[in-house]
């Protein structure tokens, strides 16, 4: 890994690489100086500076280091880039690693920073080495471009500043203005009420353009190069790169003054232009330059109409735009952010494509209507028609764009008065969408301050309270339920409402295990979603049916309510539904019953069009389930990688019970299965915290994690003594699988009771698996399970034998392995010859998953049994020994030029496996660019 070494980005490389005075920033560095002054004299704390663009914010970035360097203050400097997300803290782990004075212990951190699941002990490690430094002189911390750093550099700066914010530590990091991913505006938001110092960078005025112009040009300007000057409207980047471009070729000197004698320039291309053009996807930059031949403002319609594609399949293209500060909202329309960058765009185009596009976008689109040219940013407070068309344009937005819909409903918002009757039915409105688009704090902060208020009728509180438990689905499952109760609780409600919040209710008992409470709910909610025809409810409480039947083991029934529902939700538009999306459950069932391939299939789609639609939440719950069906198929490293990419963020509400059941599950099973004893102990920490949750389901999964890592410690006795609480507990609360959480860890309790000495947990267990079997015997891996577990209580080679048969069809490459040890094992002691093939074949396929732990106990048991060579499994590729097989083909098709969405597309991976994987690589193999893991690929594959 590189730093990103702050440069002066206001001179571009034809300037010699003389760097020009800085002009115009007087009080912004007399603000810093004092900021500077207080770390002298022990104070830290953090200084955002936030501009636009090209504004300078880099510059002023390394003036502040050098003012600190002349105080005797040591600093720290590190940057982020587009492409520098893939390398995991790096922007933070190279400031402080690299310099004149690095921090001490720097290979201890860069260890933890290459080990899988460290990130907790990372943290602390650096916090210390950070307070360490503090202790022998002010710190300056400084970090460029905050808007392209990864999560785990966003979620490290706002811990330790919180936590090292009474050392003398100053952090002073810039940002563009303007929108930027969800997990830097919760980081903002949390410095914010920090009390972060917030200096904001604005064009320069007309003496320091002036002095600029002349600073380039090495003489005063005349009046008309003046005039080209102030088009770059006070942004150094464009002005000096336009002054640039002109000086050797334009520009004259006449009389000490310099000027333009043949007039103004023809517009031309522009360095910084060219290099954000380079870092879109080809889908965005072919928006873009369509945007710049219409020229002026230009609507979705119209370019969608030019390029030949549906509005709707341009979102992304737009975001991307936006993101990359080329484009910007005016109101309906699309305008570039400065008239500079349009020319510059256009510029690089052939004459003949710019024509042909003006001439195509000269009418209107066929079939439409001239479009409204009123600008939505002329409407004032209490402007009412406004708020309608913002709230009614949300709604058509809200199935396919959430993102543009949060933001006009939020506009609505601004526009409705406080104590407006219509209020409390927006901030509804826009509850859901701010949590689909990754808001979910601010969605929470919304609907409680409107709760808070008083005076709601109870129509408005129980849409309100629908909202917030709707929100509270992911987070938290008896918030869930206490605002779905309380909300269809409230008297006078029409029964529309009521009838969405018992359906609410039913899903929030479901999902907290509450099996005999939801079903008695569900059924009110049926009689009155049947009497106002609300199919949406109805989806809901198919799933509830759905849940049911799973609970009963009835499996036939509940992937048919499943497999409805989950048909139901799509006719209806996944805006609608009330549990987003309830294909989840439909893909959580068909892997717990086995149908893993369907399972996979279903998860890939739903990340995939959640992806499209920028639906931040729901993408996120996707992965929180894939990880699942990564896991118990034997991809662990791409199981890691999943529950890394939809780790919870900071700022989220609740402590995070779907990725309870999901991902910490996930992550500790596969930190026992590689024999990371030190990830397992941080997990286990997080069960113990699950098992006192207010939901039985959370308790059962901590319960049963609790569990496994005592019997992984060596300790059977305080296994089963964690288990005994839930397989005593009235059976109407009991989970299907006794305590367990998928019918194949049943051989695991099996041997594990039988290791305590407690023969009739044992054969509870295996009457459990027995009777699953027996009344769903279209599954053939239930079977197996059973088959498996009555073999270890009996000691008897049949049952295992016939269970590695039953487990051959299937793709539970973790429990077919745990089959063919134990077969493999009860043959060893009697007829070691006969044992050997099993144990190879669960050797290979241990291997194959990356189960490091689970492989050295299979090498013990073959040397046990007299084979003395050591079988070398495939798991690591001969020339990329530091990376897995997942990580390695990643990095073999970025190689080849591939993007990470086309990654996906070719390993069938969503792009946010690929992201991780490509981001433990570059931190493996020390790379920091795209362009430096491709000569290393050529170098040890090819021998270039």
């Amino acid at each position: 890994m590189s730093v990103n070494r702050v440069t002066t980005r206001t001179v571009p490389e034809g300037l010699d690489r003389a760097r020009t005075p800085l002009r115009g920033r007087d009080a912004e560095l007399a603000s810093i100086e004092e900021r500077l002054d207080a770390l002298g004299r022990g104070e830290g704390g953090i200084v955002r500076l936030e501009g636009p663009a090209g504004i300078g914010r880099s510059r002023m970035l390394a003036e502040a280091a050098a003012a600190a360097r002349g105080r005797g203050t040591r600093v720290y400097e590190g940057a982020a880039d587009p492409d520098g997300q893939f390398v995991p803290l790096g922007p933070l782990l190279e400031a402080v690693l690299s310099g004149e004075e690095p921090l001490s212990g720097a290979q201890r951190l860069r260890d933890l920073a290459t080990a899988p699941g460290q990130r907790f002990w990372l943290l602390q490690e650096l916090g210390d080495r950070l307070r360490e430094a503090a202790r022998n002189g002010p710190l300056l911390v400084v970090l460029d471009d905050l808007q392209w750093c990864d999560d785990l550099t966003l979620l490290t700066f706002h811990t330790l500043a919180a936590g090292l914010s009474s050392h003398p530590i100053l952090w002073l990091v810039a940002v563009r203005a303007g929108s930027v991913p969800s997990a830097v505006r919760t980081t903002l938001d949390r410095i914010r009420r920090a009390g972060a110092h917030e200096l904001a960078l604005g064009p320069l005025g007309d003496r320091a353009v002036a002095r600029i112009t002349e600073d380039v040009l090495g003489d005063p300007p005349g009046p008309d190069v003046l005039r080209l000057a102030h088009r770059a409207e006070g942004v150094p980047q464009l002005l000096v790169e336009l002054l640039g471009s002109l000086r050797e070729e334009v520009v004259t000197i006449d009389d000490g003054t310099a000027g333009l004698p043949t007039g103004p320039p023809a517009p031309r291309e522009l360095p910084s232009v060219a290099r954000r053009l380079d870092q879109l996807s080809d889908e965005a930059r072919e928006l873009v330059r369509t945007a710049a031949a219409v020229g002026g403002t230009v609507t979705v319609a119209l370019l969608a109409e030019l390029l030949g594609r549906s509005s709707a399949a341009l979102i992304t293209a737009v975001r991307e735009a936006l993101d990359a500060d080329l484009l910007a909202e005016s109101g309906d329309h699309l305008a570039f952010r400065h008239d500079l960058i349009r020319e510059a765009v256009e510029a690089g185009l052939p004459l003949p494509v710019r024509q042909a596009l003006g001439r195509q976008a000269a009418g209107p689109p066929p079939g439409r209507a001239p479009a409204d040219t009123a600008e939505a940013g002329t409407a004032t407070p209490g402007d009412t028609a406004e708020a309608d068309r913002l709230r009614a344009e949300a709604a058509e937005l809200a199935a396919t764009a959430p993102g543009p819909a949060a933001e006009r409903s939020l506009k609505a918002l601004e526009l409705t008065a406080p104590h407006a009757p219509e209020r409390p039915r927006i901030v509804a409105e826009t509850i859901p969408l701010l949590w689909q688009t990754g808001r979910a704090a601010q969605a929470r902060e919304l609907g409680a301050a409107a709760l808070a208020a008083g005076g709601l009728g109870p129509e408005d509180e129980a849409f309100l309270r629908l909202a917030l438990a709707r929100l509270a689905v992911q987070f938290d499952f008896s918030e869930a339920v206490r605002q779905a109760r309380a909300g269809a609780e409230l008297p006078g409600t029409s029964l529309a409402v009521r009838g969405r919040l018992l359906a609410m209710l039913a899903v929030g008992l479901s999902m907290s295990g509450e099996h005999a409470a939801a079903e008695q709910v569900a059924a009110q909610a049926w009689e009155t979603a049947a009497r106002v025809g609300d199919r949406t409810a109805e989806a809901t409480l198919t799933t509830v049916r759905s849940a049911v039947g799973f609970h009963r083991m009835d499996l036939a029934e509940a992937f048919r309510q499943a497999e409805r529902s989950a048909a139901l939700a799509d006719a209806l538009g996944v805006s609608t539904s009330l549990w987003l999306p309830e294909g989840l459950w439909h893909a959580l069932l068909a892997n717990t019953t086995g149908r893993t391939a369907e399972a996979l299939a279903l998860a890939d789609e739903g990340i995939r069009i959640a992806g499209e639609q920028g639906r931040t939440a729901a993408t996120r719950m996707w992965l929180m389930t894939r990880t699942r069906v990564l896991l118990e198929t034997g991809r662990l490293s791409d199981a890691r990688a999943d529950a890394e990419a939809a780790s919870p963020a900071a700022g989220d509400p609740g402590p995070g019970n779907l990725a309870d059941v999901t991902l910490r599950y996930v992550m500790l099973r596969v930190a026992l299965h590689t024999g990371d004893r030190r990830t397992a102990e941080a997990y286990a920490a997080e069960a113990r915290r699950m098992r006192s949750d207010g939901a039985p389901v959370v308790r059962h999964f901590g319960t049963w994690m609790l569990a496994l890592m005592a019997d992984f410690e060596g300790r059977p006795d305080r296994a089963m003594a964690e288990l005994d609480a839930v397989m005593t507990s009235p059976a109407a609360d009991r989970p299907a699988y006794a305590g367990l959480i998928d019918p194949a860890d049943a051989p695991a309790l099996v041997r594990m009771a039988l290791r305590a000495g407690r023969h009739d947990r044992a054969a509870q267990a295996v009457a459990l698996a027995e009777r699953r079997a027996v009344l769903n015997p279209g599954l053939p891996f239930l079977a197996a399970t059973a088959a498996h577990a009555r073999g270890l209580l009996d000691n008897d080679l049949g049952p295992l034998v016939r269970a590695v048969r039953l487990y051959e069809d299937c793709p539970r490459v973790l429990a077919r392995a745990s089959a063919l040890e134990d077969a493999g094992r009860k043959l060893a002691a009697t007829r070691k010859p006969e044992a050997v093939p099993y144990f190879e074949k669960a050797l290979a396929l241990y291997a194959r998953a990356g189960a490091e732990r689970d492989v050295a106990r299979v090498r013990r048991r073959l040397r046990a049994a007299g084979v003395r060579r050591r079988p070398s499994p495939a798991r690591l590729d001969g020339a990329w020994p530091e990376l897995t097989p997942a990580e390695t083909r990643v990095a073999r098709l970025v190689a080849r030029g591939l993007t990470n969405r086309q990654a996906a597309e070719h390993l069938s991976l969503s792009p946010h496996t690929v992201g991780t994987h490509l981001r433990r690589a570059f931190t493996k193999l020390d790379v920091s660019s795209r362009a430096e893991l491709t000569r290393l690929v050529r170098h040890r594959d090819d021998g270039e």
